[in-house]
């Protein structure tokens, strides 16, 4: 099974909230076992596990047990992911919610992503609901927090002079010593112990104009969140996995196949069988990624800029 991730982007916002409230970086970092470069660009990935790890020992150093809440309710979107950048030149809520659900997995990705949208808009007996439908979420309920206090707090951080489009809020895990801080930030009534991870909405905010839709920029956009998807969808492979830690290493000459096998945490045998499963040997695989790297090398000798096809 695939390793789910985040993006750096992500990560890195709850960093920066962390230090505005005292943390101090090197131990934040070291205590979630992720180095700073890890963070460098927005679209690198890093393992849900390391992020779960930042959000406990940024908890900690805070000494603040609310601290996913305070995450979603200061962050911004649009700085943290072009998914954000995407949402917000949409036209409706209706429509920045199906991209914002299209590509959730560019900012993190969750159990149930590997089958379905993560979110859903569930219209029934005169009610209109928001579900997060992500398996296990009392594993994390942080997520959940952090989630939920983002949709009501973005809103009402764009929307200031309407009236909050959250009408009840619901939640599997049980009820924290800090229940005010619920009652602060998502003004609505909580219910703890739920079946499901949900918000009661005000229909109107289906058709609420988030903007003068840009068609441009949203077309720019979307081309980019597409070729993120297609790089993370081809990471889920071994193949994905194997280019992606030869690449930087490829002029080294250091690619041998027992070293690879190593570092992506498989036998040498294991990684041969899962290859030829996807149809392709480590030696093909590796005249392949050198071929790939000489059309670039002589393309950028002719002045054409181009960024690798993987």
């Amino acid at each position: 099974m695939a390793e789910h991730t985040v993006s750096a982007g992500y990560a890195m916002a709850l960093v920066d909230l962390a230090l505005t409230k005292g943390a101090d970086q090197d131990r934040l970092l070291s205590r979630a076992g992720i180095a700073l470069g890890d963070l460098a660009h927005p679209d690198n990935r890093l393992q849900f596990e390391r992020f779960k790890a930042l959000m406990g020992a940024a908890k900690d150093l805070c000494d603040d047990p609310a601290l996913a809440l305070h995450f979603g309710e200061t962050s911004l979107f649009v700085e943290m992911s072009i998914v954000g950048l995407i949402a917000h030149a949409a036209e409706t809520m209706a429509e920045a919610f199906a991209q914002m659900n299209r590509y959730a997995r560019l900012v993190i990705e969750v159990q149930g992503h590997e089958s379905g949208d993560r979110f859903a808009i569930v219209q029934g007996h005169g009610e209109v609901w928001i579900e997060d439908r992500r398996r296990n979420p009392n594993e994390f309920p942080a997520l959940t927090e952090s989630t939920w206090a983002r949709f009501v707090c973005e809103y009402a951080r764009y929307f200031p002079k309407r009236p909050p489009f959250v009408k009840a809020v619901h939640v599997t895990h049980g009820e924290p010593a800090y229940r005010a801080e619920y009652d602060r930030i998502l003004q609505a009534p909580v219910v703890f112990g739920s079946d499901r991870n949900a918000l009661l909405i005000d229909e109107s905010w289906l058709t609420q104009r988030v903007g003068p839709a840009n068609h441009y920029v949203f077309g720019i956009f979307s081309e980019r969140a597409e070729a993120l998807l297609e790089s993370l969808e081809t990471s889920r492979t071994v193949r994905g996995r194997v280019e992606a830690l030869l690449i930087p290493i490829l002029h080294t000459g250091d690619t041998g196949m027992e070293r690879a096998a190593k570092k992506i945490g498989l036998s040498r045998a294991t990684l041969y069988r899962r290859l030829k499963a996807e149809g392709i040997s480590y030696d093909r695989l590796l005249d392949n990624l050198r071929h790939r790297m000489a059309l670039h090398y002589l393309e950028g000798k002719k002045g054409t800029r181009r960024s690798w096809p993987w």
